[in-house]
């Protein structure tokens, strides 16, 4: 983390070395500002937050975003999978930041990594007897314990509410 101890306009011009490095190892993948760092397959972009470019914690987030690239994630099946998918470029950032000089942080990864395991958590417990559960299918889950399903939403960034199938209204989503 030496680059955190560095006055701000060095720290801001290695990040921005980073991102020009990037740029050119990697022409067939298009580096957007954007509001939020993400890897879009299909658009083959990575999106990151430039003003705050002069942070490390920015030039982790891209790498980590490139290693879903050059990972070739596009989508996943299941919530575990997708866990697995976030490991894969966790590890793959380490490769990146080796070949860059850049040191990880793996506290911060790790970090990143428990708000996964926790939404996963919250997804896969029974809304009945709090059993952790196995995933069915996209949007679904089942316990093996006591017969509930319950659905949860496609989205990782959505707060993981269970809706049991064939509830009553008092049981259904809170508004």
């Amino acid at each position: 983390m030496a680059a955190t101890s560095l006055p701000k306009s060095t720290a801001s011009s290695k990040h921005l070395d980073l991102l020009g490095q990037l740029r050119r190892d990697y022409p067939d993948i298009s580096f957007v500002d954007s509001g939020q760092f993400s890897w879009h397959a299909g658009r083959r972009d990575i999106s990151y937050v430039g003003r705050n470019i002069d942070d490390i914690r920015s030039s982790w987030a891209i790498l980590h975003e490139l290693g879903h690239a050059l990972l070739s994630h596009t989508d996943f099946s299941s919530d575990f999978e997708l866990l697995q998918i976030e490991v894969a470029a966790w590890e793959k950032a380490h490769e990146l930041a080796s070949r860059y000089g850049i040191s990880l942080d793996q506290d911060y990864i790790e970090d990143c990594l428990d708000s996964y395991r926790d939404w996963l958590h919250i997804r896969a417990t029974c809304p009945t007897c709090f059993v952790r559960c196995l995933q069915i299918d996209k949007q679904t889950y089942a316990c093996h314990n006591c017969g509930t399903s319950w659905h949860v939403s496609r989205s990782r960034l959505c707060r993981p509410y269970r809706k049991r199938r064939g509830s009553s209204p008092l049981l259904a989503q809170p508004k």
